[in-house]
């Protein structure tokens, strides 16, 4: 009996060490979630594509995502505007700015299998050098001023007419590849069966186009970050409405933009999350300067005072940050400094008094000598700008100016309105293709409109000094030059005061909660959302680790690719 109980005695305390011992290693070990390869992630945008092509992409939004997804370019732009390299691996400058010489990689395959070379790229910027080319005319007259050879496979060579810093942002476009195109002339090129499957060297490639979707794969080639996710489908709906109502049915798991009307109600689904971004660009009013009142800067700036540019950002859900600059904040470029001029309808009303401008038949519009100060204010007619439109004439009525919102088609704005100069003044949102801070074309003198001049300077703005320094900051590489002269640019803007600056738009969309590391950037296009999209997972796999050796890091993303297959073409 005694010897049994000594047995009981052995065994309660080698329980009791194993359960210290087991509770020590559950201490010093455990388990973390890893991203891991597969899954899909469906997002539903509004619209359809019509040339899933990049040198074409520009009009379509579609288009542009699908082609963001499937193409690359000679580089690409990253966070501040700055040019990173893409398919090249570097570039140098030579000393008087002229000549861009770029080596390509050598480790980049399309995805039917064939190598990419620098017969690519040549057949890409020869197509849009051609005069028959039918997309946008700046993008082509541009390339026409360049000279591009192949040195070798792996090298080009571009020659410039005059030194030009913004060209680096040009060479973002994504490359075709000439194995499947060479035989295809420029002006067929639009409607070759090309742009509805197209192939690339993007980290996606097509598997499958219906009407109603487009599927596409991880590339197996791709020469960058491996994407986690194994498959991407793109769902077309009519509109944003019928892209919410279809997260809702739990059709998609993301929604490519979210109005701010559909705001509030996003906010309260616990399950998607929104990602919000600036886009470049900027909301604006333009003024006609020729007309007498606006010649007189009081008047300019007494009529940004007036208006209450946070409200109008509430109204907007907070889809905007107020402008103080046509450069963004996020641009390596951008002056912080600058005078704001908040909402201040007594510092209005003051300037408008001190300007000669006073209501004394008290009818609540002011006049000076037989003038009256009244105008359009012409606005495109879609509701939410005209909404935006009616409240501005408000807050200027409050300081004794009347304008008469005129709401006319957004297509015929800038052909009928903005390019002729027909207006008093216009709310526009101008929207830039490009990263570089260059606002020659926008407000350089030379770049009034005119029947021969397709300019953009829609405000009709005439300043040497504002003028040289856009000259100057384009034909130089110094960055530190180049800031140095946009700082002259926008100091003298907001002391002229040429058009009355709103808000920078924000844009939002909505992605389901278990797609995981989305990370929302500044965003020039909307495509830009998918800036990271090879980093994206829905799936992942447990890691055991020793609290000892320290957590296993979930950053880098592999980089690893899967084997090469063959490089003989699809059928």
């Amino acid at each position: 009996m005694k010897h049994i109980r000594w047995q009981l005695l052995i065994a309660l305390v080698g329980i009791a060490f194993l359960g210290v011992l087991l509770g020590y290693l559950a201490l010093d070990t455990a388990s973390v979630a890893r991203p891991d390869w597969g899954g899909t992630y469906i997002e539903g945008i509004a619209g359809r594509p019509n040339a899933i092509n990049p040198i074409f992409s520009q009009y379509n939004d579609v288009d542009r995502d699908i082609a963001a997804l499937v193409f690359t370019g000679l580089t690409r732009s990253s966070e501040g505007g700055k040019v990173q390299p893409d398919l090249a691996t570097d570039w140098a400058i030579s000393p008087d700015g002229l000549v861009y010489t770029f080596t390509l990689r050598s480790d980049v395959y399309w995805h039917d299998g064939a190598p990419f070379t620098a017969d690519d790229v040549l057949y890409t910027l020869h197509a849009i050098q051609d005069p028959a080319y039918n997309a946008p005319p700046d993008l082509g007259a541009f390339w026409r001023t360049v000279s591009i050879t192949a040195t070798n496979a792996t090298t080009i060579r571009f020659q410039l007419t005059q030194p030009y810093a913004p060209f680096l942002d040009y060479t973002t476009i994504g490359i075709l590849p000439a194995h499947l195109l060479e035989e295809v002339p420029p002006g067929e090129l639009f409607q070759s069966p090309f742009n509805r499957h197209p192939i690339g060297t993007g980290p996606f490639q097509i598997a499958e186009v219906t009407t109603s979707r487009i599927t596409l794969d991880a590339n197996p080639r791709f020469y960058g970050t491996r994407p986690y996710l194994a498959r991407l489908q793109l769902r077309f709906y009519p509109d944003y409405e019928s892209v919410f109502a279809a997260y809702l049915r739990e059709e998609v798991e993301g929604i490519g933009r979210i109005l701010p009307a559909y705001l509030p109600k996003a906010r309260e689904i616990s399950r998607l999350k929104l990602y919000s971004a600036q886009i470049a660009g900027y909301s604006l009013i333009y003024l006609n300067l020729s007309k007498p009142a606006f010649q007189d800067k009081a008047v300019r700036q007494a009529l940004l005072y007036a208006i209450d540019r946070q409200r109008l950002i509430g109204n907007l859900q907070g889809q905007g940050i107020l402008a103080t600059s046509p450069i963004g904040p996020k641009s390596w470029a951008y002056a912080a400094a600058l005078p704001t001029f908040p909402f201040d309808r007594d510092k209005a009303r003051a300037l408008l008094d001190g300007a000669g401008w006073r209501d004394d038949n008290n009818d609540g519009i002011r006049e000076k000598e037989q003038s009256v100060l009244s105008f359009v204010l012409t606005t495109p007619d879609e509701p939410t700008r005209v909404a935006l439109a009616n409240e501005i004439a408000q807050g200027w009525q409050a300081i004794g100016v009347k304008a008469t919102v005129q709401p006319v088609p957004a297509s015929l704005l800038v052909p009928n309105v903005l390019r002729p100069r027909q207006f008093d003044a216009v709310l526009y949102e101008w929207r830039t293709l490009s990263n570089d801070p260059d606002q020659y074309e926008n407000w350089h003198e030379s770049q009034i409109p005119s029947a021969s001049n397709l300019g953009q300077n829609y405000s009709g703005l005439k300043d040497r000094d504002l003028s040289e320094a856009l000259e100057a900051a384009r034909r130089t590489n110094d960055l530190a030059k180049r800031i140095e002269l946009y700082r002259v640019f926008q100091e003298r803007f907001t002391d002229l005061v040429p058009a009355l600056l709103l808000y920078y738009p924000v844009y939002t969309y909505g992605i389901d909660a278990r797609v995981n590391n989305v990370h929302p950037a500044p965003m020039l296009t909307p495509s830009d959302r998918f800036h990271n999209v090879t980093q994206w997972y829905v799936k992942t796999t447990r890691v055991v680790f020793s609290a000892a050796a320290g957590e296993p890091t979930l950053a880098p993303t592999p980089t690893t690719r899967l084997p090469i297959p063959s490089a003989t073409p699809a059928p």
